[in-house]
């Protein structure tokens, strides 16, 4: 077995399979293409779902990937093991290949064995491997046929084992393509069993023999039983092609090839533990390395945590996902604030974790070059949480304290753990010297129902199948690019109500699948077309096009409203909206010119994040930190129109090879997006803006008329909106900016022709004599309150030897009455003072004073307390001045009357 470094032993596998015919294909992101049902990306199947699924077809039926992966929230969540254990990782490789209805069982059998064992490959020494089949339930059979073919690569039968469906079936969802699974395990050693000399044999010790690669025999299509509407079974049905997963970890497979214990000792992690260490301070040795340990106290753990946690943020924020409080942003935010506060527990209270991205950086760079021209931008996201979480913290310690004086629930804990990253031990060791008692059993059940709440929001339900309608028809040709209209179109598929029909009649809603069309389908955040479908004479209206979509890639279902009989085999014409689809060109046009701009003015880290384009307006997306100010939406504004007035050509360029458009054109991939081996360019102004793209575009972008922007706003964390009109709607909108502007100077005199600047100046004079006559009005109403002081004074009550004034003061703010107070207690010398005011919109504002001869007889907060709850409300305050709120003013005369027996109450 030879020693390989991790790059060495990814690069093997993927020259193994390609030497099997297979297509090499790069990973996809970690934020799962159009996957609802999934967080995160974490298996290497996920971007061959569709395919798997048969909703999409590709041309080639056999893959190999290095997917990068991460599990650390949903369904799927290792986060809490990271560190503490060998093998859990949030990010990790997964090594993997894929037959789409070419080779299964048999071949997928031989391949591992051959690329496992043989010494021209990793070499690995069979009397150290076992394998798993699956044993068979009442549904399904034993899984004889992978026991042969194991024994047939020569496997010896006493190291096969057979397991259950819950470690040897796999299944999709709750329906779709599943089948049973065959395990390879590594003998790790003696040294390596869970309790130290102990020799058991396999099956009996997790923690000796290490699963490394898994082979799931996709055989099976599972399918509900409905009856009175209801599921009240499964069926499994045998694949038409059954299919080949498999998944094998690069950080497992490398601690078997490099002769470790721990994946963390492996060169995919040995250079980032190093860089911890610089950065912290603190240094392991090998041995502590190696270990499992639940020690909070563990420096080998905070450092496998550092480096492992580095890798998931990198990599995650170089997708586009940024921090924040919801969905994936909350999980990344999870996982740096755990490396931060394992750096703090090393002593490192300054940022630290930025700069362990240009470690990750350099490491694996040569697997994913992408990591070159983001980690600048990843580094200042991470720098900074960092600060952020700097200045939470420190709240976090306030509150945890505030908590500790009162009833410090299991609940409150976690609000605590979740909300501001204070740490498990720290909270009970807190709780511990403060006399309290930690209600761990709280706060366990606080974290299972948000783990629960979790999971739920990401279950997603199962991804259904295609509709076997669709899935089995051959892809539609597409004619729209160059023409609105096609000719003599056949039927090929009438489905009604998700099922197929022969024929239709006048009225019915269909989808209609034809040969070909000049139909655009919905995509690439394009809306479908609308039109007609005639006879072929084109002299009848057949039907009513209200859309197009693709329910399968390639295949182009039209939503019809027929006029007429339809029937399979029919022919008919397309005919396309084209004022409709004029107005979508230059929309999707400007869009392309919007994003370059926005490049230009605000920097490269901006990226798409979704779109919209329709007739009437575009929607663009995109990411950046920060809201997009007015100077900078103006030139970009002004570089999107300095563009189309070039009436600049645009050029589109069909089936370029993917690394031609990306490495020699430079194209820029657009979000929500998968493509092919050969792609569409669509190259703006001579290279201003050049994206792969599918939409349609305008001839030349003088056609577009005049963009304009008419928003900006967030969408999420990190995430920015821009929207934008183009032609007819443009002109539209400064037809209105016209009439306002006519208005506006019918009002104010214009200013250097800006009829703005003219009724700014209007308005900001007549805002200058409201403030005027406003502070004329407060200074009377508060002239008139303090001329009432005598009146007051001579008014006051003894309650029980104390001096108690009330008064109503209404229209007065909180702070004139507090000036009233005090000015009451000047007066008074030694005395309570109640002062009540009815407030806009029914509100009432109570305020309690006391002056410091007598705080040690009543306290103001207490007294306020009592008299709010008699105008329906609450308040509290310093001993000295407190205030409270109210809802209803009808009770203001009886909480001042009530006042003397309630001061006569709470007088010590």
């Amino acid at each position: 077995m030879q020693n390989r470094t991790g790059n060495e032993i990814r690069e093997l596998f993927l020259r193994f399979f390609e030497s099997k015919g297979h297509r090499r294909v790069h990973s996809s992101s970690l934020v799962p293409h159009n996957d609802p049902t999934l967080l995160f990306t974490n298996a290497g199947m996920n971007q061959f779902k569709d395919l798997f699924l048969g909703a999409e077809r590709r041309d080639y039926s056999r893959a190999t990937t290095s997917q990068k992966c991460v599990r650390a929230g949903g369904k799927h969540n290792d986060l809490e093991n990271v560190g503490f254990t060998r093998r859990h990782h949030t990010f990790f490789e997964m090594l993997g290949n894929f037959s789409f209805g070419d080779y299964f069982k048999r071949d997928a059998i031989a391949f591992a064995w051959e690329l496992v064992t043989s010494p021209e490959w990793m070499g690995i020494p069979k009397d150290r491997l076992y394998v798993t089949i699956f044993e068979g339930t009442a549904d399904v059979p034993r899984d004889d046929e992978a026991e042969q073919f194991w024994i047939e690569t020569g496997v010896p039968k006493e190291r096969i084992f057979e397991y259950g469906a819950k470690d040897n079936f796999w299944q999709m969802g709750e329906t779709g393509p599943c089948g049973p699974c065959s395990e390879i395990f590594y003998d790790m050693g003696l040294e390596a069993a869970e309790t130290p000399g102990v020799d058991l044999p396999f099956g009996q010790d997790d923690a000796r023999y290490v699963e490394i690669w898994n082979l799931v025999f996709m055989q099976f299509d599972r399918s509900a039983i409905v009856e009175n509407g209801k599921t009240t079974g499964y069926k499994l049905t045998p694949l038409p092609k059954p299919s080949i997963d498999t998944g094998m970890g690069l950080e497992r497979v490398a601690a078997v090839l490099q002769g470790k214990l721990s994946n963390f000792e492996t060169d995919l992690f040995t250079p980032l533990i190093e860089r911890a260490e610089e950065l912290t301070g603190k240094r392991v040795s090998d041995s502590e390395l190696e270990k499992e340990t639940r020690s909070a106290d563990d420096n080998a753990a905070s450092l496998r945590i550092i480096a492992d946690h580095a890798r998931a943020a990198t990599f995650l924020i170089s997708d586009g996902v940024l921090p924040s409080n919801e969905g994936r942003g909350y999980v990344l935010r999870k996982i740096m604030r755990r490396a931060i506060r394992h750096g703090r527990l090393l002593g490192q209270e300054k940022p630290f974790l930025n700069q362990m991205v240009f470690a990750v950086r350099d490491l694996m760079q040569g697997a994913y070059p992408e990591l070159n021209d983001s980690a600048d931008r990843v580094a200042k996201v991470v720098l900074a949480e960092e600060q952020q979480f700097d200045r939470v913290l420190k709240i976090g310690l306030t509150r945890l304290n505030d908590e500790l004086k009162g009833d410090f629930t299991g609940d409150k804990a976690f609000h605590l753990y979740e909300t501001f990253g204070l740490p498990l031990d720290f909270m009970t060791d807190a709780a511990r010297d403060a006399g309290v008692v930690f209600d761990n059993e709280g706060f366990e059940r606080a974290r299972s129902e948000e783990q629960a709440r979790a999971r739920a929001s990401w279950k997603g339900g199962s991804q259904k199948t295609a509709s076997p309608v669709f899935r089995d028809l051959p892809r539609t040709a597409f004619e729209g690019y160059r023409s609105l209209t096609s000719t003599d179109c056949a039927v090929l598929a009438l489905v009604k109500d998700g099922v197929g029909v022969p024929a239709a009649a006048a009225g019915d809603s269909v989808d209609i699948v034809l040969d070909h069309t000049s139909f655009y389908g919905d995509s690439g955040g394009q809306v479908g077309d609308t039109g007609v479908f005639t006879s072929t004479d084109g002299n009848v209206i057949v039907a009513e096009i209200t859309g197009c979509v693709l329910p399968v890639q390639g295949v182009r279902a039209h939503k019809a409203i027929l006029k007429q009989p339809l029937a399979l085999g029919d022919r008919v014409n397309t005919v396309v909206n084209g004022e409709r689809r004029d107005a979508i060109r230059r929309n999707h046009t400007g869009t392309h010119l919007l994003h370059a701009a926005l490049r230009q003015v605000l920097g490269t880290h901006v990226k798409q994040a979704g779109s919209l384009v329709d007739p009437t307006r575009l929607r663009f997306d995109f990411s950046h930190f920060a809201q997009v100010g007015p100077e900078d939406l103006q030139e970009i504004e002004n570089i999107v129109n300095r563009e189309v007035l070039s009436n600049a050509r645009v050029e589109t360029l069909e089936d370029v090879p993917i690394d031609v458009a990306v490495n020699e054109y430079h194209a820029m991939a657009l979000f929500g997006e998968k493509y092919g081996d050969k792609v569409r360019v669509v190259k703006l102004s001579d290279g201003f803006s050049t994206e792969l793209c599918g939409g349609t575009h305008t001839a030349a972008t003088g056609e577009i008329g005049l963009l304009k922007l008419t928003g900006e706003s967030s969408v999420s964390s990190g995430v920015r909106r821009v929207e934008a009109i183009s032609g007819l709607g443009s002109l539209d909108t400064f037809r209105r900016d016209a009439q306002l502007a006519h208005f506006a100077s019918s009002l104010a005199p214009i200013q250097e022709n800006d009829p703005a600047a003219g009724l700014r100046a209007r308005f900001e004079a007549q805002e200058d004599e409201l403030k005027r006559l406003r502070r004329e009005l407060e200074e009377m109403r508060m002239k008139s309150a303090a001329g009432a002081l005598d009146e007051v004074l001579s008014k006051a009550v003894d309650v029980k030897g104390v001096k108690l004034l009330r008064h109503r003061a209404d229209q007065l703010d909180r702070g004139q009455l507090r000036t009233l107070v005090d000015n009451l207690k000047q007066k008074a010398g030694e005395a309570v003072i109640v002062l009540a005011s009815a407030q806009p919109e029914g509100k009432v504002a109570i305020i309690a004073g006391v002056t410091p001869g007598l705080i040690q007889r009543i306290q103001a907060g207490k007294l306020v307390g009592a008299v709010a709850k008699l105008v329906g409300g609450s308040g509290g305050g310093k001993p000295d001045l407190a205030e409270a709120g109210g809802k209803d003013q009808s009770q203001i005369p009886a909480a001042l009357e009530a006042a003397p027996q309630l001061l006569a109450n709470l007088l010590a």
